[in-house]
């Protein structure tokens, strides 16, 4: 298998200057590259032919789950992954990545690593709400953010759900899966994805040994209101199809997510 068995499709809005920066490095790309861009009103669409992209250029911003997913309907390659216009892919851990994926049936990510090294916490536990305040710095009676956060940072490690910037695996399960939740316009469709690949017995795992640089700039972290808006949205769709993930109280949502509590934290196991 050589990364031509990849597609890797990128979602652009205004990321004409992430793309120069994170994906200029390989030029031809060893892999299909098709960026999916949401009617930027910047040159992203120009820069991602320049560096190679197949470019689908949109009339309207449909939002990252549709962007997505119309990417996704034109794949026929055995692996797709999909990768944020900030993040820089190592196109040597596709093999790897491939591999996971199929012996164990998996959705697989790398572990993502700030520009300056330090590990970037992609792989998350179960999202419940008050564990969430809890690693943006609010901490309630009730929450564990050490729980929402386990340690990928040694072996492969199943993780409940993984951060949507770097999301790999088998072509044929996500289009089984029907691609991504399209109700989430932005944020939440990743903990869906998650969530969702567990319910269909496919685990999700995190690999400390392919490690990409994610840029990162959350727009929740500054003043500007439609990104709240937006979350906020989000957040209210998923927890009306999750609403145990509500709950202070562990033990109800146990029954439900079993399989997940049980291997979330865990590592995979040796698979050199």
């Amino acid at each position: 298998m050589t990364a031509h068995n990849w597609t890797i499709i990128t979602v652009s809005y205004n990321s004409s200057a992430d793309l120069k920066k994170w994906w200029s490095e390989e030029v031809p790309k060893p892999y299909r590259w098709i960026v999916v861009d949401n009617a930027s009103t910047d040159d992203s669409a120009a820069v991602a032919r320049s560096l190679g992209a197949e470019v689908f250029a949109l009339d309207q911003n449909l939002g990252f789950a549709r962007a997505n997913n119309a990417a996704l309907a034109q794949t026929q390659t055995p692996n797709v992954a999909f990768v944020n216009p900030d993040v820089s892919v190592k196109s040597q851990d596709l093999q790897r990545l491939a591999d996971i994926s199929r012996l164990h049936g998996a959705v697989v990510a790398p572990q993502l690593v700030n520009p300056d090294g330090t590990l970037q916490p992609n792989g998350r536990g179960l999202p419940f709400l008050l564990d969430k305040f809890a690693h943006r710095g609010l901490s309630l009676p009730g929450s564990n953010a050490e729980a929402y956060i386990p340690s990928t940072s040694t072996q492969p490690t199943y993780v409940a759900w993984v951060m949507g910037a770097a999301v790999c695996g088998a072509t044929e399960y996500f289009k089984q899966a029907g691609g991504w939740d399209e109700r989430f316009f932005l944020y939440y469709e990743d903990h869906a994805m998650g969530l969702d690949a567990w319910r269909n017995d496919v685990p999700v795992i995190v690999d400390p040994n392919c490690k990409w640089v994610h840029g990162w700039r959350r727009e929740t972290h500054g003043a500007r209101v439609m990104p709240w808006v937006r979350e906020i949205a989000s957040a209210v769709r998923f927890y009306r199809k999750h609403p145990l993930l509500l709950l202070p109280l562990r033990r109800p949502a146990h029954r439900r997510y079993t399989r997940i509590v049980r291997l979330s934290g865990q590592t995979v196991g040796s698979f050199e």
